[in-house]
């Protein structure tokens, strides 16, 4: 159950958004503070998985082949094998274009040296390296949990910013997935809230509200 004072401003930005013709999401920007952000260990890279969903479509890839591949193909956006992986490696245009349209990599942990070898070079600094999967990992139960997941990245940048639902969520759920990421930030960082300087929430057009 999320803070009032974090609903309430859901609610401010909610009802504050003009109108528009297309479905806004919510989004909430984060500033740090007191952090040497060049650092690499001082950043923020973490995958959060958000209790009322992103209220959004999450593209998800899957590397797998066989009987994973199989099941992958019920739930994912598209699954490629070991050759289609090798056939990316070598455009490099393809390659960006799949990285840019892809939320989410899962592959079997059998193709992941391959695959550092033909896309490492696209994913790595795109942040979207494979979510590995074990042999007895349930592939569907792996991507349903992430489309549900959202990725907080900092780089070097004392603000970033993460997608925490969309404008026809009720304020409430919205509020529940900004306190799972608020607590979880409290957890990871150094000085944990002393870190955080302010926090806001924001529909894509919409005013920005101050939750923190």
């Amino acid at each position: 159950m999320a803070d009032q004072e974090i609903e309430n401003a859901v609610s401010r930005a909610l009802e504050d958004a003009p109108e528009r013709n297309f479905r806004e999401t919510v989004d909430l920007a984060v500033n740090l503070r007191d952090l040497d952000l060049n650092d690499p260990s001082n950043r923020v890279d973490e995958s959060v998985v958000l209790p009322a969903g992103t209220g959004q479509e999450t593209t998800i890839v899957v590397f797998a082949e066989g009987e994973t591949a199989l099941r992958a193909e019920e739930v994912a956006d598209d699954v490629l094998d070991e050759d289609e992986l090798e056939e990316l490696g070598g455009d490099d245009d393809a390659a960006k274009d799949l990285a840019d349209d892809t939320d989410f990599f899962i592959a079997e942990k059998g193709l992941m040296q391959d695959i550092g070898r033909y896309l490492g070079t696209v994913l790595g600094p795109r942040g979207k390296m494979p979510e590995p999967l074990d042999p007895d990992d349930d592939v569907v139960e792996v991507i349903e949990r992430m489309k549900n997941t959202v990725q907080l990245r900092s780089g070097e940048r004392r603000t970033f910013h993460t997608r925490v639902g969309a404008e026809d969520m009720s304020a409430e759920n919205i509020a529940d997935n900004i306190d799972v990421i608020l607590r979880r930030l409290h957890a990871d960082l150094e000085k944990g809230p002393l870190n955080i300087d302010t926090v806001y929430v924001k529909t894509t057009m919409g005013p920005a509200m101050e939750v923190a």
